[in-house]
């Protein structure tokens, strides 16, 4: 199918070392980086470290003590939740699950209160573990007409967590569809009404679920949050701020090493017209796992996807086909002494994408784990496969169906690839059968990949196509059916929706590997909820991004 896709604009930036002069090129006239070389400057202080680092091994003791006098009550359901809110809750991995083994073998068909905070507490504790808990706890809320009972629209504390429940839902469960909106309406008519903590956790809440959330994003917001609490536990709060700036100290050494890297290969210079993001690929990652336990592994996968966002912008905005052909079979032979025909701004992006794998095969190879580099370079072939098939359609002005275009931009969103990558740098609970598993596209990734293509579409069509781009989800969906814009946004949030309901069926025991091996997908949709929340904030990197990136890496939290 022909469309009229808009003509590209004419590079006014540099050419690369072997540009081809004759070629009129498109520029996205992305701006430079927001951040230059202000990580190059970190300098922690020792003796605050190690004060800190004591404080915190005093205080983890002080917390196991604590929940394991509050069992079998409302205080240790709080307890629980507050603890992985604010981000702790990877020192009491042990203690949760065996807590929410017990409530769960304790309540599996209904639990015994008509308290609609407590119930829907208790669930999204069980859910978010993993625990197939029935949404059938919430039939005693409604009345005999199956409506939700008229009393409950003014419980806002139950409202609200009735509303975070709901969203953990999987396909079928029409009591937590029915809560969605009924908790929506109610919540905002009496937002108006309540103080002003709660009426922020609800605003909160509102403009996008909890369930959504980047997890360390949300730390650092619900540690503010749980300040005011009345009911607050001030051992629990101490701990969560001393671990928040003690991780916060590692996050920014590893980004002064990453952007030593970076400045090292001088890419953004050879490469003009590329998006200079680094900062904000350490933000995404940093959205998949935050442990420290995952160094190594945000280390690489942020460097991989860096190289990602170059080969994208490479595809997207400034090869020729030709080139491309070229680019995508040096790929494919993954050879670093046959590239000689590759124009040079295309050998040195490739040299360092080679560089960069091989690097990570030798710091494996001590541990038995340097074939992993065989996964990513598969999965890197992939990518750019669909790349080039997307420059084509461009190319060629063909506008695919929803369905064809689909099946390749949920991989050239590059959730797939980031996940192999984050697992690539893992320890040893990334074994060759998930790496196996992975290079089947399974769907939990194809489901978080979609949630992230649709939100990324429908946010970046407009900046897209003024430069000229292969048409999105939007435009495909628009043209093959017949519909509005509008009716096509509608569609498209509905099919996010689904997607997220089959990852949440995902995650519920037994799952067909350990959580750390499934959370990285599910963290990059999150990250694309909230990147996407307001625009596209990757290409455009101020604003809500870069006041993000601030508050998780640059100001320390007052203890």
């Amino acid at each position: 199918m022909d469309v009229l896709i808009p003509s590209p604009v004419a590079s006014t930036l540099p050419l690369p070392e072997d540009g081809n002069l004759d070629v009129v090129r498109r520029s996205a006239g992305f701006h430079p980086t927001v951040w230059g070389d202000h990580f190059l400057a970190y300098s922690p202080d020792p003796t605050k470290i190690d004060a800190w680092t004591k404080r915190v091994e005093e205080l983890k003791q002080e917390v196991k003590r604590i929940l394991s006098n509050v069992k079998g009550s409302l205080e240790e359901l709080n307890l629980l939740d507050a603890i992985q809110h604010l981000g702790i809750g990877y020192h009491f991995e042990k203690e949760i699950d065996d807590a929410l083994q017990l409530i769960f073998d304790s309540h599996i068909d209904a639990f015994p209160t008509d308290d609609l905070y407590v119930a829907a507490l208790r669930f999204s504790l069980l859910r978010r573990q993993g625990h197939c808990v029935s949404s059938d706890v919430f039939k005693k809320f409604k009345d005999e007409q199956g409506n939700f009972k008229a009393e409950l629209s003014t419980d806002a504390k139950g409202l609200l967590s009735l509303y975070d429940a709901a969203y953990l839902s999987v396909r079928g469960e029409d009591i937590l569809d029915e809560a969605i909106p009924f908790t929506r309406e109610h919540l905002r008519t009496c937002i108006s009404h309540l103080d002003s903590h709660l009426a922020a956790k609800i605003e909160h809440s509102l403009e996008l679920p909890l369930h959504h959330r980047i997890p360390r994003l949300e730390n650092r917001h619900y540690i503010s949050v749980y300040e005011g609490e009345k009911e607050r536990n001030e051992v629990v709060l101490e701990l969560a701020k001393l671990d928040f700036n003690l991780i916060q100290i590692l996050h920014q050494r590893e980004l002064r090493d990453i952007t030593t890297w970076w400045n090292e290969i001088d890419l953004a210079a050879k490469l003009p017209f590329i998006r200079d993001r680094l900062v904000e690929c350490y933000y995404w990652i940093m959205g998949v796992y935050f442990e420290p336990i995952y160094s190594r592994a945000r280390v690489f996968s942020t460097k991989m996807t860096i190289l990602v966002s170059v080969v994208d912008d490479i595809y997207d905005v400034y090869a020729t086909e030709d080139e491309l052909q070229l680019f995508t079979d040096a790929i494919y032979r993954w050879d670093a002494e046959d590239i000689e025909q590759l124009p040079q701004y295309l050998k040195d992006a490739f040299l360092v994408l080679y560089n960069t794998v091989k690097d990570l095969e030798e710091e494996l190879k001590p541990e038995g784990n340097s074939y992993r580099g065989d996964y990513v370079k598969d999965a890197m072939k992939v990518l750019a496969r669909d790349y080039f098939v997307e420059h084509k359609w461009y190319n060629r002005k063909i506008v695919p169906s929803v369905e064809d275009y689909l099946r390749i931009s949920c991989i050239s969103v590059a959730v797939h690839m980031a996940t192999v990558h984050c697992c690539a740098g893992m320890d040893e609970i990334a074994t060759k059968e998930a790496f196996e598993w992975l290079k089947t596209e399974p769907k939990l990734v194809i489901d978080a990949s979609l949630i992230g293509r649709l939100l990324d579409d429908m946010q970046s069509t407009s900046f897209e196509q003024q430069r000229g781009h292969v048409s999105s989800a939007v435009q495909c969906y628009m043209i093959q059916h017949g519909v509005s814009h509008e009716a096509a946004c509608d569609k498209l949030r509905e099919m996010a929706a689904i997607a997220w309901k089959d990852v949440n069926q995902a995650c519920l025991r037994p799952t067909v590997f350990p959580m750390p091996i499934l959370l990285p997908s599910i963290n990059l949709a999150r990250v694309a909820e909230v990147i996407y929340l307001r625009g596209d904030g990757y290409t455009h990197a101020g604003g809500e991004t870069k006041k993000h990136i601030t508050a998780m890496l640059v100001e320390p939290i007052k203890v």
